[in-house]
């Protein structure tokens, strides 16, 4: 109260205390340098002790490290995320808005910051990794300060902790060794009641804030940029500040050794949608990137298939309704929505598409191959007609190259980090002699034997096969026409094959097994295992994935006739 400066940022007159003794602002969290002068009567009676506190962020002699929480470490993951986003051609709303705002919900939810810890309950505190304000100050007053804003200096993490000593002698008193404050406290198996932070969860945190943007990036795009090293995922622990030593438990958290995979990133988005109360998402729009329509024509130009189809993929889109803005928009917590998996389901629209006008059996699309190979030689005017044996084997030769190279890229992959890690202090030495070893030893032979440099990273592309109109091998397919496979039919095109086959008559509880149709190659055609399997290396997921859309799809578009036929079969089984 005897503290009556106006704030230098926002000349407010309105402070707070922190842990340190420091003066703060309640208004803008500005932290001054002027500190409390503390009275202690109990040491010398009539004198006045000025004390200056260094805080909880007390520097180790050993190492030179300071205290630090793994959700601070996650904090720098997500930033480093946002940062590479933000190069691609992300909105900078992103991150300083969007991203932000998720992240600091995301730490009052989970009782890690902005929070009041309940008084006598360290131990409860310290097992749910609580990082909350001192019991004496400003409960309002936040604990992570200046979290993801630009002006953020990699070096000076504010995390408030009020009790970071007792932490402290908890995490040194324990035979488990880690770096961070809380690190074997973070890894303790009864922390049901929220939603534990991991590294896939900050790709799930990028794919809720770029789905609220609503940007022109699916998830198979973000989990391929990730993959190619455009976004920092793995060893992205390196690019902490020296002070955040990482070893022990750390590890376990931020180091990872395998790629991250669409349905865990896809399932933990929802979770912290649902787990942090989020409105309704923005509209998915016909206007929007993530709309079917939209999706429908990428694929259709990237798979190399005539664009006329884009036409039939418009017309099964609105025959089912999955084009309504509210089958796509995301609506968190609502169960009785089903999770759209935008990139999925345009691949879905298109296979379906290819089924109810070359059939897919290995028999009828040969035969309309054929008929389209001998129009083609008599024909001069317009556009050539679409030969599916053709496209299969232009397409194939060219995926065959792409999945080669992508394979012998995954193995040839490092997945040891340049910066050394040691599990406990007793190896430290041992580790970081054995590193400089290597390091030297490669050198050497690296000089011996004349090896070339790795070739930087290729700029990131929305399309991984590209096809030209301007080729004169006719290895591009876009201005072919469909009139071999349809007829005119009362003023309407439709399909000269009158028949379909479904992958499956009846669907799964996706809830009990994890899909709604199971599948297994040997089940099915080689036409349509190759379509599976082309889109499949396009959005880098399993067919499986695939053919589950597929079969939802077909139910929506035939259920009329699936219906009366399963009637039938239940009356003739009475």
């Amino acid at each position: 109260r005897d503290f009556n400066e106006r704030c230098a940022q926002c000349s407010e007159v309105n402070w707070g205390l922190t842990d340190g003794g420091r003066f703060y602002c309640r208004s803008c969290h500005n932290v001054t340098e002027r500190t409390r002068e503390v009275v202690n009567t109990d040491f010398i009676t009539n004198s006045r002790v000025q004390t200056i506190s260094k805080g909880v962020r007390k520097q180790e002699k050993n190492d030179g490290g300071c205290e630090w929480y793994i959700c601070e470490g996650f904090q720098l993951v997500l930033k480093k995320q946002a940062e590479a986003l933000e190069a691609l051609g992300v909105c900078p709303q992103m991150k300083d808005e969007i991203l932000c705002n998720f992240w600091r919900c995301y730490l009052q939810k989970s009782k890690q910051a902005y929070c009041k810890r309940p008084a006598g309950e360290i131990v409860k505190a310290l097992s749910a990794c609580e990082s909350s304000t001192d019991v004496d100050s400003d409960p309002e007053r936040p604990s992570l300060l200046h979290l993801l804003s630009v002006s953020e200096s990699e070096g000076d993490l504010q995390t408030d902790c009020s009790f970071a000593s007792s932490v402290s002698k908890v995490s040194e008193s324990t035979s488990v060794y880690s770096g961070s404050v809380d690190g074997s406290l973070y890894l303790m198996k009864n922390q049901k009641e929220r939603l534990r932070m991991t590294m896939p969860m900050t790709l799930s945190f990028c794919y809720m804030a770029l789905l609220w943007l609503r940007e022109p990036i699916t998830l198979s795009e973000l989990l391929r940029f990730v993959v190619e090293g455009h976004i920092p995922y793995l060893n992205v622990f390196q690019h902490f500040p020296e002070k955040m030593k990482l070893c022990g438990l750390d590890l376990r958290i931020f180091y990872v050794e395998s790629w991250p995979a669409y349905e865990e990133v896809f399932n933990k988005m929802h979770e912290l949608a649902a787990f942090l109360d989020l409105p309704r998402f923005p509209d998915i729009t016909d206007s929007c990137f993530l709309h079917p329509d939209m999706l429908c024509m990428k694929y259709l130009m990237e798979a190399n298939l005539p664009d006329e189809l884009h036409n039939w993929t418009c017309r099964v889109v609105k025959k089912i309704g999955i084009g309504e803005a509210d089958f796509l928009t995301l609506m968190p917590g609502n169960k009785s929505t089903r999770k759209v998996k935008y990139d999925v389901l345009a691949a879905a629209v298109i296979v379906v598409v290819l089924k109810l006008l070359f059939l897919l059996d290995d028999h009828y699309e040969w035969l309309l191959s054929e008929f389209a190979e001998e129009r083609n030689k008599n024909n001069t005017e317009g556009g050539p007609y679409f030969e599916f044996k053709k496209w299969y084997e232009v397409v194939k030769q060219s995926l065959d190259v792409e999945q080669k190279k992508l394979d012998e890229e995954r193995a040839k992959y490092l997945w040891r980090c340049e910066k050394p890690l040691f599990y406990s202090v007793k190896n430290k030495s041992k580790v970081l002699k054995r590193r400089q070893m290597v390091v030297n030893l490669q050198n050497q032979f690296g000089k011996l034997s004349g090896s070339v440099r790795r070739a930087e990273k290729p700029n990131p592309s929305s399309f991984q096969l590209s096809w030209s109109e301007e080729n004169t091998d006719g290895s591009c397919f876009h201005g072919h026409s469909l009139k071999g496979v349809l007829q005119e039919k009362c003023g309407l095109l439709t399909a000269m094959n009158p028949d379909y086959w479904l992958c499956t008559v009846k669907l799964c509880n996706e809830k009990l097994c994890g899909h709604l149709a199971h599948y297994r190659e040997v089940e099915f055609p080689q036409s349509y295992h190759f379509v599976l399997g082309l889109f499949s290396f396009l959005l880098r997921i399993q067919p499986s994935y695939i053919h589950d859309e597929v079969c939802m799809i077909e139910h929506k578009l035939f259920n009329k006739k699936l219906y009366k036929k399963l009637k039938y079969n239940t009356v003739l089984r009475k």
